[in-house]
């Protein structure tokens, strides 16, 4: 039988975490490069947050961005009903009020069971309002 030992959090990951991974110096790089690299993890995503990173690293030719992004999608479990996902951010965003992307992500996060919403947003914001996920800084 699995034990604790065996758990893999499910861990969604706000595009600030990723730019941060790519764009990032420092303690906050380090930070997130550390949690990129826990195998025992499952990343979760959805088409929004590719849509945040993958457009402007092509659009500007910054190729080492891009194949970062690359890798890290191929790898990552996807949320991909947008209906639900849509329908889902509609009433979290009426209920917390939500900037739209940020209630897409939680949605998306939402329905793909994620144990972990990592966020560059910092405590105070209104993501913090969500009922659906329990955000988490990624730089504490």
């Amino acid at each position: 039988m699995a034990g604790f030992a065996d758990w893999m959090p499910r861990t969604f990951l706000d595009s600030g975490v990723l730019l941060t991974a790519v764009r990032g110096s420092g303690r906050d790089q380090d930070r997130v490069l550390r949690i990129l690299e826990d195998p025992s993890r499952t990343f979760v995503t959805s088409p929004f947050v590719h849509l945040e990173l993958v457009p402007k690293a092509t659009y500007y030719k910054k190729r080492l961005e891009k194949a970062f992004y690359d890798e890290y999608f191929r790898a990552a479990e996807w949320v991909r009903d947008l209906e639900k996902i849509e329908e889902l951010a509609h009433i979290e965003a009426a209920k917390s009020g939500l900037a739209a992307m940020d209630a897409l992500h939680v949605a998306a996060a939402h329905l793909g069971e994620a144990d972990e919403f990592i966020t560059t947003e910092r405590a105070g914001k209104p993501i913090y309002r969500s009922s659906l996920i329990t955000p988490i800084y990624a730089f504490d």
